[in-house]
């Protein structure tokens, strides 16, 4: 039977989204206006952030863009904020859309080398602790200069490639063969042992690259999108992001380190699965016929890949171009070099960043309501009179409860947007500066001129009043970049390549599910977030 033209309508609303979640956003939109009628802006403002966190936290049910769109449209038309405000929020922040567009693509082009590289950890190593530590290393490594999602993708399709021979072979499938992975009905049953145990191994080794990519994330102005957000505001190039956060980062990356090592040593939630034998030499030999069917060829692409990553963190090192314009680079140089020359190839590298880009400019929307409402102003002034290093902890332990709830990027955009304002509002009330707090933090925070050269301008006394001011601020920017990063990695909604790796092909396939995902992250929630909130308190 046919349906009707309004069930078809009701149906193709948020696609396959469940029809609760339909509902809700529905009543969202309905209630949004009564409430700006009936209550006050500020009123109706904080509803609209808590509609758009909860489109966040399920993430799973529906990608946010849409829902989340939705509501950033309605509030522009209700008069919340203006087009031309989501227009200038996003102009801010163009050098963070070009990090997503043209860095992720560009790093898509190295994925063979980044391939070849955890392959050999894999089938090469035989300590399980040692692959494990290298895969977490590795993650860290890679995502302080790529794109985390990247790493993480390439970490996945490694996992896949293998799982996917083994499942094969122990279903006596071939290769060209149509197999289901997820149906274990035609496994050996003398293979069924070992293939729990090597779905468990995966699981392990997939949580400890993804926990990784956070590590590492944390520690640079590309690791992250928001950490580039917050270097912007703050006009940090590369080498002083580094510097700025390493007092809570190096603890951080340390003690992540050991927490990997030791829940494999002592076999704690659900780490310590070990690689079958005989499911080592299979993987193995199939590692070893695909390299040689790459050739001559195969391995002058490797070798070009990894020059252009070392030209990749020169020049973000360096700092000799905007992050988005070397990520382009980077595209022209493997594109050119390596013979990618066909739209059609060059169209898939873009196909990860740009939904993503999406929603940050939607992030951009909310964000513009919250200043044109002053939403926040009440949490920053509470948290901002706290003193001394309390205050600090309660930046980094507000960013973390709310970034592990709905996304980082988003909480990191909001407060530090809010925070500098603020500090904006305090330098234009300092005596005999000459001219406006906006004006004054403009030019302390212009990446190309030193800022004790501007303080030099400015009457010693209120010289030193905006040194303190911004010698605090620069503190709690560090706070919040490391409170988004760090507890984020309890949920799967904080971090994006957790979110990436849960809605996977690979998930499924090697029994990943949500709270498994909670449960094997808790050991690097409960350590790397304790560590970073102590390095908060006490190294800055």
């Amino acid at each position: 039977m046919q349906p009707t033209l309004a069930q078809s309508f009701s149906r193709n609303f948020l696609g396959n989204a469940p029809v609760w979640y339909k509902q809700v956003i529905l009543g969202f939109l309905i209630l949004n206006p009564l409430l700006l009628l009936t209550t006050t802006p500020f009123v109706a403002g904080w509803a609209l952030i808590a509609e758009f966190i909860f489109t966040l936290a399920m993430a799973l049910k529906c990608y946010p863009l849409p829902a989340g769109g939705l509501l950033a449209i309605e509030a522009v038309i209700m008069g919340m904020t203006s087009s031309e405000m989501v227009y200038h929020e996003a102009l801010k922040n163009f050098e963070v859309i070009l990090l997503l567009i043209f860095m992720v693509a560009g790093i898509y082009f190295m994925k063979d080398f980044l391939q070849f590289t955890f392959t050999r950890i894999l089938v090469q190593i035989r300590s399980k602790k040692l692959i494990a530590l290298l895969f977490c290393l590795a993650g860290a490594f890679l995502s302080a200069f790529l794109d985390a999602l990247t790493v993480t993708a390439v970490i996945m399709a490694v996992a896949y490639g293998f799982y996917n021979v083994y499942h094969r072979y122990a279903s006596g499938a071939a290769m060209q063969d149509t197999h289901d992975l997820g149906d274990d009905n035609k496994v050996a049953e003398q293979a069924r042992a070992d293939l729990l145990e090597f779905r468990a191994f995966l699981r392990n080794l997939m949580m400890h690259g993804a926990v990784g990519t956070a590590l590492g994330g944390v520690c640079t102005l590309v690791g992250e999108p928001q950490n580039l957000l917050v270097g912007g505001e703050m006009g940090w190039h590369f080498v002083p992001f580094l510097i700025e956060v390493a007092p809570v980062t190096m603890p951080v990356l340390v003690v992540g380190l050991l927490t990997c090592l030791a829940v494999e040593q002592f076999h704690l939630f659900g780490y310590g699965a070990q690689l079958p034998g005989n499911i080592r030499s299979l993987l193995f030999e199939t590692a070893v016929r695909m390299e040689e069917e790459q050739g001559r060829q195969g391995q002058a692409r490797l070798i070009i890949q990894a020059l252009t990553g070392i030209w990749l963190v020169v020049a973000l090192a360096l700092h000799l171009a905007a992050v988005g314009i070397i990520g382009l680079s980077v595209i022209v140089i493997l594109t050119s070099i390596n013979g990618v020359v066909e739209e059609h190839q060059l169209g898939k590298a873009f196909e990860e960043a740009l939904p993503f880009t999406a929603l940050l400019v939607v992030f951009f929307a909310i964000v513009a309501v919250i200043h044109d409402n002053e939403l926040f102003a009440p949490i920053i002034n509470y948290v901002l009179s706290l003193k001394g290093q309390s205050q600090l902890a309660a930046y980094y332990a507000a960013n973390g409860v709310l970034s592990s709830i709905s996304d980082n990027v988003f909480v990191a955009t909001v407060y530090i947007s809010e925070t500098k304002l603020h500090f904006i509002q305090l330098l234009g009330a300092i005596p005999d500066i000459g001219m406006t707090g906006a004006q004054l933090m403009d030019k302390l925070t212009d990446p190309h001129v030193a800022r004790a050269d501007v303080l030099a301008t400015l009457p010693p006394a209120a010289a030193a009043q905006a040194g303190q001011l911004m010698a605090h601020l620069d503190k709690l920017a560090v706070a919040i970049n490391t409170g988004t990063n760090i507890p984020s990695v309890a949920t799967p909604n904080g971090q994006a390549a957790f979110l990436f790796l849960l809605t996977s092909a690979l998930a499924p396939v090697i029994r990943l599910s949500y709270g498994r995902m909670v449960m094997l992250a808790l050991p690097y929630t409960i350590t790397m977030s304790l560590t970073g909130l102590a390095a908060v308190y006490f190294f800055l």
